[in-house]
């Protein structure tokens, strides 16, 4: 059962008064390691060079920011989901993707067969390999019923994939491919997760293009030609693909939550800064309401974010109905996604012709934090599953 709301022992409370040590560690590991980065990998339109690559995996593994919520024997830190949200926080403030060097795998992997962990789980976490998630399709964006990739039995234990997929973030660079199909092709039903390798025959890359933002690895259009996996490489049962997914979108939307309530952070920490030392028609810049109203209003999103988050993640730790927990992570997507675009284009318009340039962390944000309101559902999508959920779940849950 959820706690009472008006107890102390929650949100805000609890991530100060019990996680103070993790949110300075993880702090620390963005200042001292990341941040410096950010620059380098702009000017090289991505990628960082190979030594810095691996200087960032062994701090993270030093810091003990790797891992997320997996188990600690598996290699991760085994943190609750608030302890996960706070780490995610501080990632946020750093740009261009520089915390994608960090060994980390997808939730679904908590699901996988022991075999599975062995293979592909444990070595991510090592920061030996990276995985890969091959959900969209051209005409399966944001809403995945309209999927098309089919996984067809041949009896004797393999399956053949057929289809494409769009927008596989790491898909350039992954060792493995997790791929939703449909188990049973003729009824388009059974919706699977398998575990692909990426080095099986009939997987091509079919198109991969830049984006807006300057990151690490690229979201290349996968093309899937009568690939032959096993049962072996199932993840979770035959027909589990919907639920697994349902949990993989709650964290990756709460995730995005998370990361723009750290980048908004940074935004006003930088614009406070200076708003303070930069002075025009004899004032200091933060005397001009002009600029020190938007600062206000970047403030109040901020921390209305944050709270929504923490209190997503404490329902979480709390065992809450899972629907629940999803309709609320895709309410704090939405709200904090939105707000740190506002956050963003208030700080560059407060930097000036300085907040045009790219070496400005304000520019980047900019840039990068347009796609939070796409990805892993756009706010369009995210506002049709909170309607529905306060149809579904009622006002009153889905507001304290």
């Amino acid at each position: 059962m959820r706690t009472d709301p008006r107890q102390p022992d929650r949100g805000r409370s609890v991530a100060i008064a019990d996680h103070a040590d993790l949110q300075a560690r993880a702090a620390a590991f963005v200042d001292d390691v990341l941040i410096p980065l950010e620059v380098t990998a702009e000017l090289a339109g991505g990628p960082l060079p190979v030594a810095d690559q691996e200087r960032i995996r062994a701090k993270a593994m030093e810091y003990g920011v790797q891992g997320g919520s997996h188990s600690r024997e598996q290699g991760g830190n085994g943190w609750s989901v608030t302890e996960w949200f706070l780490v995610e926080e501080q990632f946020g403030r750093s740009t261009n993707g520089v915390s994608w060097y960090i060994p980390t795998a997808y939730n679904v992997w908590k699901h996988a067969s022991p075999a599975q962990q062995e293979r592909w789980l444990l070595p991510a976490l090592r920061g030996e390999l990276h995985d890969a998630y091959a959900v969209t399709e051209a005409e399966a964006g944001s809403d995945p019923s309209g999927m098309t990739t089919t996984a067809r039995p041949l009896g004797d234990g393999r399956w053949v994939i057929n289809g494409e997929k769009w927008f596989v973030t790491y898909g350039s660079i992954a060792a493995v491919i997790v791929v939703m199909a449909y188990g049973d092709p003729d009824r388009r039903a059974l919706p699977t997760l398998f575990a692909v390798p990426a080095d099986a025959p009939g997987i091509e890359t079919v198109a991969d293009v830049p984006f807006t933002h300057s990151y690490p690895h690229g979201h290349p259009t996968l093309r899937f030609t009568n690939v032959i996996v096993t049962d072996d490489d199932i993840i979770g049962g035959v027909g589990e693909g919907d639920e697994l997914q349902r949990r993989w979108f709650t964290e990756e939307r709460l995730g995005i939550a998370a990361r723009c309530v750290g980048a908004m952070q940074r935004l006003i920490e930088e614009s406070i800064d200076w708003a303070m030392h930069r002075e025009q028609g004899g004032a200091r810049l933060i005397d001009h309401q002009g600029v020190s109203f938007p600062l206000a209003d970047s403030a109040a999103d901020a921390a209305a974010g944050r709270l929504l988050g923490l209190d997503v993640a404490a329902l979480a730790d709390e065992g809450a109905d899972p629907k629940l927990v999803h309709g609320k992570a895709s309410m704090a997507k939405l709200f904090c996604s939105e707000a740190a675009n506002r956050c963003a284009d208030r700080a560059v318009q407060i930097f000036g012709g300085r907040g045009y340039m790219r070496t400005t962390a304000a520019e980047r944000f900019w840039r990068e934090l347009r796609v939070d309101r796409i990805w892993e559902g756009t706010s369009e999508i995210q506002r049709l599953i909170v309607a529905r959920s306060l149809e579904r779940r009622g006002v009153r849950a889905m507001l304290t």
